[in-house]
């Protein structure tokens, strides 16, 4: 039987052990929600325009009471980070069985007044239609905001052996209500085959914790993905038109897109059916759906 340098075997050590010897961090989860929804439009010969959302939901308690946030908790002992996430998107939206994807820790010392906490952070992607959203027991109401997520500065420091690239980037959240706004930079240091990034908060008005890292890391995630996957596919409805599949393409990647091109490129994910959506003023447009055999 194994025994250790003090003559111990696993369980003599085990029976010994006080875990209250160290400290340890409290673990939480943050949801980074995006959905795609219409904006309304009064011409009825013109077709609604989109815009990208994010779930938010303001404070009911300390820290940073009244402040808006992203939804998220404290991991309970039994389940993992992302039943946690899970189980935190259905008690947020009401829904399940979402494309739900880990994006990163974030655990810088500090990030919350309370303690030490580390959030491991998901982001998450649902269609609208089938969204009922009901704010937690620690919040005080749940709103959707339209994200902007722009550069407006960028700067590269040659290095010897490699280089620095610095990016501002302005986060706005916006509702009917109120406008937040946030300045983050993402640094890039990268020096032969190695690199790191580094992601710091400038300027912060009105969104708690370190939030605005983790909303700019989830649309960078999602901008990135969305030129070679078919990850825009799980924020459309189960029938929808190229259009409206080109729409959430642009508002994801923030530019427009040449329509003969995109249909080129998005051929292959999408299958189409049988049916037809009438838009008044237009002609019928055909409906797809994403292609079953990249489901399979």
């Amino acid at each position: 039987m194994a025994r250790d340098h003090n003559g111990l075997t696993e369980e003599q050590f085990l029976a010994q052990y006080v875990a209250e010897d160290y400290v340890r961090p409290s673990v939480a989860t943050d949801m980074v929600i995006f959905t795609v929804a219409d904006t309304e439009e009064m011409n009825y010969r013109k077709l609604p325009e989109k815009n990208m959302q994010v779930l938010l939901i303001r404070r009911g308690e300390h820290p940073f009471l009244g402040q808006w946030a992203l939804p998220g908790g404290f991991v309970r002992p039994t389940e993992t980070t992302e039943q946690a996430a899970q189980r935190e998107l259905r008690e947020e939206t009401a829904v399940n069985n979402v494309y739900l994807e880990q994006l990163y820790t974030f655990s810088e010392p500090g990030r919350d007044p309370r303690t030490w906490v580390m959030s491991c952070a998901y982001m998450a992607l649902i269609d609208s239609t089938k969204v009922k959203i009901e704010a937690g027991d620690d919040a005080n109401d749940a709103s959707w905001f339209t994200v902007s997520y722009r550069l407006i500065k960028e700067q590269k420091e040659l290095l010897e052996d490699g280089y620095i690239q610095t990016n501002h980037y302005e986060l706005k959240l916006s509702n009917e209500h109120e406008t937040l706004k946030s300045i983050v930079e993402r640094k890039k240091k990268s020096i032969e085959s190695a690199s790191a990034v580094v992601y710091t908060i400038l300027t912060n008005d009105g969104l708690a914790f370190d939030h605005a890292k983790m909303i700019g890391y989830a649309i960078e995630r999602l901008r990135g993905k969305v030129e070679y996957t078919d990850i825009a596919l799980h924020l459309m409805p189960e029938l929808f038109t190229l259009t409206e599949l080109q729409q959430v393409y642009e508002v994801i990647l923030d530019k427009e897109l040449l329509k003969a091109a995109f249909r080129r490129k998005s051929a292959h994910l999408v299958e189409e059916t049988d049916h037809y959506k009438e838009n008044a003023g237009h002609r019928p447009s055909r409906l797809y759906r994403r292609n079953r055999e990249r489901i399979e």
